[in-house]
């Protein structure tokens, strides 16, 4: 994984729990703006999360961030 996804990651799963609580859920879209501004980007975030890790369209923020910080 890229240094520039982990952050951006990190970034957003600390912004949903500090908004919403330990128990938040979030997709990998929840990474990117509505527009697709960096295609390779979001195909690294979507390979990561489907193919390497095989997660639910939804996961805990938690469990995300554990994930990329292991």
């Amino acid at each position: 994984m890229s240094p520039e996804l982990r952050a951006k990651i990190i970034a957003v799963c600390n912004t949903k729990i500090a908004q919403k609580g330990e128990n938040v859920g979030l997709s990998f879209y929840a990474f990117f703006a509505n527009k697709n501004d960096n295609p390779e980007l979001l195909m690294e975030a979507a390979t990561w999360w489907i193919k390497t890790h095989q997660l639910d369209h939804f996961e805990k923020a938690k469990k995300i961030k554990d994930l990329v910080t292991l």
